[in-house]
């Protein structure tokens, strides 16, 4: 793990007319556990960049008080002039929480926290002196200033249940998928669609986000050098497809048929033509926005090669 790498990376993507920068808000991950902090992270890309949208995917509640989260946010927002997307999360990676201290909670209550979290953290954005007195937090005479400079984006993640449904039909101006099929995709939209009608709230304003890995190549032979390079890595408890990864190279010939299932639903792969085709199919269940993993990190080829060859395309 290079922390020069990553940032550079993000600088990168910016000149090459990516829209958004994400940094993931763990303690713990991949194989040795090896991440960077990244909130940290973030404000150092706030200041290597100039243009592109900054998000963190997503900000645990877990971690912080929301009154922190919101001092936090509305600063890097003015610092960064208004770039700052609020990814928010309840927090539920529990290894990473029970490895740095932190107490588990029940989901429902991790849910009722995310709720009053954000119902104080939209207050504090206002600027307004706050007094809060909920079941989980209190403020007494809390400012947050200065404001950020636009009421950031609220995103939410996934779709786990009705509770979480409704909160996210009430605060949402953006919904992220984990990898899943496009037919996932979009019957998980569906829910959230409905969730903002029985709010009463527009789905058609929210953003439609899908984060997914990508691994694409200017052919199918690089494409699959690349992923004899994957398959030789550490296989993760993480990362399942690895292991499918490692089967199906050791079974397949040069001109190997369509990858299993469960590692194309969760993958771009292939040529720009193939990824692209791939994209159309996300596009039509409703897919507006890509958060893109590229699996040949630190190196940039594939991140200049999908701005060259499928970024024009998937915005046109």
């Amino acid at each position: 793990l290079d922390p020069k790498a990553a940032v550079e990376a993000g600088v990168q993507a910016e000149r090459l007319g990516y829209d958004s920068l994400w940094m993931a808000d763990h303690f713990i991950h991949g194989v040795d556990g090896g991440i960077l902090e990244g909130w940290t992270t973030l404000s150092v890309l706030a200041g290597r960049t100039s243009r592109i949208q900054l998000g963190t995917i997503h900000m645990s509640d877990a971690f912080r008080q929301p009154s922190l989260t919101a001092k936090m946010t509305s600063t890097l927002d003015a610092l960064s002039d208004g770039r700052f997307i609020f990814f928010f999360d309840a927090g539920w990676g529990l290894d990473e929480q029970r490895a740095y201290g932190y107490p588990d909670r029940p989901a429902s209550e991790r849910l009722e926290r995310l709720d009053e979290s954000l119902d104080l953290i939209t207050q504090l954005w206002s600027g307004a002196t706050v007094n809060y007195a909920g079941k989980h937090f209190h403020t007494m005479d809390a400012v947050c200033l200065p404001k950020p400079v636009r009421r950031p984006p609220i995103w939410l993640g996934e779709v786990r249940d009705d509770a979480y449904l409704d909160i996210i039909g009430r605060y949402a101006d953006g919904w992220n998928s984990v990898p899943v099929s496009p037919q996932q995709f979009g019957e998980r939209w569906a829910k959230v669609a409905a969730a903002c009608t029985r709010a009463g709230r527009d789905p058609d304003a929210l953003t439609r986000s899908l984060e997914i890995q990508i691994l694409i190549a200017p052919t199918r032979s690089a494409v699959r050098e690349i992923l004899e390079e994957c398959a030789a890595l550490p296989i993760s408890p993480r990362i399942p497809a690895n292991a499918t990864i490692v089967n199906y190279l050791r079974a397949s010939p040069a001109d190997a048929p369509p990858l299993p299932e469960d590692v194309a639903s969760h993958w771009l792969i292939g040529t720009p033509d193939e990824v692209h085709s791939q994209l159309e199919a996300y596009a039509h269940e409703g897919v507006s926005h890509l958060m893109l993993w590229f699996a040949d990190f630190p190196s940039h080829d594939g991140m200049r090669l999908f701005a060259d060859e499928v970024m024009p395309r998937w915005r046109a």
